[in-house]
């Protein structure tokens, strides 16, 4: 999520609060942080911005481990988050040089993989479910 439109149509209790101060937290002027966990404070009271914080904590705490390795991403995941990718203008990051952009085919791929794997997942649950005996995913 990326503005407050999007928090608003996401279903998400409080999905402005959280993140104005997932913003703020990210950001770290002390200001618009004390502003933003004291409307969080109360409107999750402080079990839920004690869960706010550590959500917020464990997501740069991982982005800065990819980011400090240099991690690229795999060829298939490139291909199929490249649109994507652009859209969010996750390419003006530093560790974005450590992926190649795929090509027009891999791209291509990706499009049409993007689409078809969710079905595919789908079934490789339901053979995986009927192979143990449990319920298979609707």
């Amino acid at each position: 999520m990326t503005d407050d439109a999007a928090a608003e149509g996401s279903g998400v209790e409080r999905a402005a609060e959280l993140l104005a101060f997932a913003e703020a937290a990210v950001v770290g002027e002390p200001g618009p942080l004390d502003d933003t966990r004291g409307r969080l404070l109360a409107a999750v009271g402080p079990e839920g911005l004690v869960d706010a914080a550590a959500v917020v904590a464990n997501f740069e705490r991982m982005v800065r481990i990819a980011d400090s390795t240099g991690i690229p991403l795999d060829a298939p995941v490139a291909a199929m988050t490249s649109d994507l990718r652009e859209e969010l203008d996750l390419r003006s990051y530093g560790s974005a040089a450590n992926t190649p952009e795929p090509g027009v085919l891999m791209r291509a791929g990706g499009a049409v993989l993007r689409r078809v794997a969710p079905r595919l997942l789908v079934l490789a649950a339901k053979g995986l479910a009927r192979r143990s005996g449990r319920q298979a995913p609707p």
